[in-house]
């Protein structure tokens, strides 16, 4: 009876422990890589208004980051065709495990978590045989890599999870690469870029680009509440570039988003980021290479604004309008009325803004 009551005891005691949440790193809402004027990189949360709540160092230059959907976790990706993933407690502000790519292999800088934050999925590069990949992570388990499956295509830069769900959607940019040969794009007359679907491991739907288009590289992906993945392109045809912003909902064609020439020229065939507002109802895509940020209504794809940020990258949702991340250091916060507050850091900003 006394080993029953200490059993118990000691059941209650631990479901009373505390468990460890984002409010513990200061509750950020979002996180982003960024460059140091030392030379150095770091790992940023931000707040939803823009201020930097910490800096962990990371040992080279990060491209994006995943955040654990309930501890303050953070797995921060090396740039391709980087070979490291430092996964980081951003409570204590220090990495607890890193992540290597398997021989024959490189991360693409992106990944995501399973809905219950037990499972890690990496993009991965099998440049000996040209294949697209997707580690599984187990993060219950030290990061322990358990598993992989194919990613439907080739190139697989970016990954989102469906909310509520454990269906992952794939950006195949279709362009192959090897590091023999750095970031040479070895099949560009032949490249296929594509959106997959994939449930428990395999490709349940495939939406492809027409043959016209096959040179528009699927690279950065958002996808709202109700499954809508809106998607960023880089175009590499030497013509000037059609559309870069996509959407797709399951079991329906491509549509592309709308703009003028000009924008689409303006643009440089560059799409950094791309995100969803709040509401839904716009998707906002940023273009370093263009210093733009393009707002287009998310029913139709139709352009309805543009902006001029210089090196514009990350972009994510905040209030009833966005925020965009400027390689110069500068974080503009955007409201509903295109009024902007400009908040300014000593960081040279990379790609991606990782919302929490």
């Amino acid at each position: 009876m006394s080993d029953r009551r200490q059993f118990i005891a000691g059941l209650l005691a631990a479901s009373l422990v505390p468990r460890s949440g984002w409010a513990d790193a200061g509750a950020p809402a979002y996180l982003s890589a960024a460059g140091v004027p030392d030379g150095s990189f770091v790992l940023c949360g931000i707040s939803a208004v823009g201020r930097v709540l910490f800096q962990i160092p990371l040992p080279g230059r990060g491209h994006a980051a995943a955040a654990h959907p309930t501890r303050p976790e953070a797995i921060a990706f090396a740039r391709r065709p980087g070979t490291f993933a430092v996964v980081v407690d951003c409570a204590i502000g220090a990495p607890t495990a890193r992540l290597t790519a398997p021989h024959g292999r490189h991360f693409y800088g992106h990944g995501d978590f399973s809905e219950d934050g037990q499972w890690l999925f990496t993009t991965e590069n099998d440049y000996e045989n040209g294949q697209g990949r997707i580690g599984v992570w187990d993060a219950g388990n030290g990061y322990m890599r358990v598993d992989e499956f194919s990613s439907g295509g080739i190139g697989p830069h970016d990954i989102k999870r469906v909310p509520g769900t454990d269906t992952l959607v794939i950006a195949n940019g279709g362009i192959d690469t090897h590091p023999d040969s750095g970031r040479t794009k070895l099949n560009i007359p032949t490249m296929r870029p594509n959106l997959s679907y994939v449930e428990h491991g395999k490709v349940i739907e495939t939406a492809a680009l027409s043959q016209t288009l096959h040179k528009n590289s699927i690279r950065h992906i958002a996808v709202s509440s109700s499954g809508e993945v809106a998607f960023g392109m880089q175009w590499q045809g030497m013509d000037g570039a059609p559309s870069l912003v996509g959407l797709h909902r399951r079991g329906h064609d491509i549509r592309s988003g709308s703009t003028s020439t000009e924008q689409a020229r303006a643009m440089k065939g560059y799409i950094g980021s791309v995100a969803f507002t709040h509401d839904q109802t716009h998707v906002v895509a940023t273009s370093p290479r263009g210093n733009l940020v393009q707002v287009l209504r998310a029913s139709d794809g139709a352009e309805i604004r543009s902006l001029n940020i210089e090196d514009a990258s990350g972009v994510a949702a905040s209030g009833d309008g966005f925020i965009v991340a400027s390689g110069t250091g500068n974080i503009v916060r955007i409201d509903q009325a295109f009024a902007s507050t400009i908040v300014p850091a000593s960081l040279r900003w990379d790609n991606h803004l990782v919302q929490i």
